[in-house]
């Protein structure tokens, strides 16, 4: 990815007195006419780069600013490093581990010891969500429309969508993108998407602020519920909803009150915890759980 390369050529350059473009892009395996650009874009940002022609000549950062090489640290490069090593573990390629070298050979000023932090970001769909990453990546960079078969609560329909950004939150990955039947930006869970194809079709960037990740735009707080659990549930309601959820009350029960997004997934949701949850409120969810058990029984032949 482009802010990756920046990156990799900035610390290159910090580290190397002077560089050729064409040893640049040999290092990267881009063309010569990419790392003009990428020059292009690091100057833009303030960094000041000089560039000298002839016997001698290449790319090099202004001397006062090479003074101060204390803009990497060690903790600064660990951390850079942690980062690339995450994205490698969700990475149908060895692109980033190749970054990581590149990023590490001649730093060793900058990166001593051993790792202390150890991000992994793959998921028990490794081998489906790879390519798929892989895929949108690509058309992110290139500007490509992609479309895929996308499966909904409401049913499954084929999306045209103009993918850019890639977002791991709540533990899983989602592509924020304009979709062509909705005309309008979308979330979409990697893990419903199916046949994602980029195209070869272009399209022009429209003004997209990053999305609004908060919990509060995502998963509007709809519904209020109160529930009893028995006190082995705890840590799964601290793990869920944080040690703030739960009070206990005097049968040894815990006393557990928060907000769902809604009525369907709330139900579902409280039936994985079989009998050892006794819904409160809303009175219509433990309505229908009542109606759910009831018709379980008549399909496994039980009377309740």
């Amino acid at each position: 990815m482009k802010v990756d390369r920046l990156i990799g050529i900035l610390s290159v350059l910090l580290q190397e007195e002077k560089i050729t473009a064409p040893e640049l892009a040999k290092r990267f395996e881009v063309s010569r006419r990419t790392i003009n650009r990428d020059i292009d874009s690091l100057c833009r940002a303030g960094i000041p780069i000089r560039t000298t022609q002839g016997a001698g000549g290449g790319i090099s950062i202004m001397s006062g600013y090479l003074m101060d090489r204390t803009i990497l640290t060690s903790k600064d490069m660990q951390m850079i490093l942690a980062g690339l090593r995450s994205l490698d573990s969700v990475s149908g390629s060895g692109y980033y581990s190749q970054l990581m070298e590149k990023l590490s050979a001649g730093s060793s000023e900058f990166v001593s010891g051993r790792d202390s932090i150890l991000i992994d970001l793959s998921s028990w769909y490794r081998e489906s969500l790879a390519p798929k990453i892989e895929v949108i990546q690509s058309a992110i960079e290139s500007r490509h429309i992609l479309t895929f078969k996308y499966f909904a609560p409401s049913g499954e329909s084929s999306r045209s969508v103009e993918p850019y950004y890639l977002i791991f939150r709540w533990s899983s990955w989602y592509l924020w993108g304009w979709c062509s039947d909705r005309q309008d930006f979308r979330l979409f869970k990697l893990n419903r998407m199916d046949h994602v194809l980029e195209s070869d079709k272009d399209f022009v960037c429209r003004d997209s602020a990053v999305p609004d990740l908060s919990d509060e735009k995502i998963f509007p707080h709809a519904v209020r519920v109160k529930a009893l659990f028995e006190p082995d549930q705890k840590w799964r309601l601290i793990e869920e909803f944080g040690p703030g959820c739960i009070t206990s009350v005097p049968d040894g029960r815990l006393l557990f009150t928060a907000d769902y997004t809604d009525m369907d997934n709330c139900v579902t949701w409280l039936m994985t915890f079989g009998d050892k949850a006794e819904i409160l409120e809303p009175v219509e969810a433990r309505d229908r759980i009542c109606e759910i058990v009831r018709n379980m029984a008549m399909t496994y032949g039980e009377d309740i």
